[in-house]
């Protein structure tokens, strides 16, 4: 896998809008620029490369390369102002896209040592006052989301407090994720990756916005139905195990820093 070091963000002008993209990845198909069609799953059906993955709000392929696969994602709104704006956004300027600001992020956040899917590239097509955005992503290959094991009957305790660790160093970091819910935690045989940084930022680490991302990762799990056995044993089973799992991350990630200031 690529490191943020390697990463080398270049900005190309592109019709009524930009493409903002790792150069690197230029080498893979031979060429000096990046191709806006990349950004379109037809371009990759009519190749036999594409296939749509499950959960968000759709519009999300894996396109099936052999340097390493893709995720690419259109952006599209939820809610009840999606009736009405669909995939459109107000315009604020190219570094206030979705896509921008989310390649961005998720750069910051390797550097960081963070488990996320390395940006490839964004793009916004502007019309007027609003914009339409795509994000193309590495696919992280291996992995299950957390809603995927839990239909499989695979969240167990052992699962629950790996996955509390794992939020855990990104909160420590100061990852504030604006959708923390199972189907953007993934798990594999070593590490617990977050996707989706659509509107996540970096924030001063504070009990507040924590807490609020961990009880909207609880609601998501109640409604995928994992406490069919009722609240009570899913408390005891699962939420407490990831918890626990949580505040002990937590709390070794801040006897680390204390004793790193201590030595300074």
């Amino acid at each position: 896998m690529m490191t943020p070091a390697t990463i080398q963000a270049t900005l190309q002008p592109a019709g009524d809008g930009a493409i903002l993209f790792d150069r690197s990845v230029l080498a893979q198909f031979g060429v000096r620029s990046f191709d806006p069609g990349w950004f379109d799953p037809e371009h990759w059906r009519a190749r036999d490369r594409a296939t749509e993955l499950s959960g968000g709000r759709g519009g999300v392929v894996r396109v099936r390369l052999d340097g390493g696969d893709w995720c690419a994602r259109h952006y599209r709104r939820g809610g009840m102002v999606a009736r009405f704006l669909g995939d459109q956004y107000l315009w604020n300027g190219p570094e206030r896209t979705r896509g921008f600001a989310e390649f961005r992020v998720l750069v910051q956040l390797a550097e960081r040592g963070l488990c996320v899917p390395l940006p490839i590239a964004a793009r916004y097509r502007r019309a007027g006052l609003h914009y339409r955005a795509d994000l193309i992503t590495r696919y992280i290959a291996g992995a299950q989301t957390l809603s995927e094991r839990a239909g499989a009957g695979l969240l167990d305790a052992a699962t629950a407090a790996r996955v509390g660790q794992g939020i855990a160093e990104f909160h420590a970091a100061g990852a504030y994720h604006a959708d923390l819910n199972a189907h953007n935690v993934l798990l594999d045989a070593r590490q617990v990756w977050l996707v989706d940084f659509d509107r996540g930022e970096l924030r001063k680490p504070m009990r507040s916005w924590q807490q609020a991302n961990l009880m909207r990762l609880r609601r998501s799990l109640l409604k995928l139905g994992v406490a069919r056995n009722g609240e009570k044993a899913f408390d005891d089973q699962i939420w407490q195990p990831l918890t626990a799992g949580y505040e002990r991350a937590l709390g070794q990630v801040g006897s680390s820093a204390a004793a790193g200031r201590s030595k300074a």
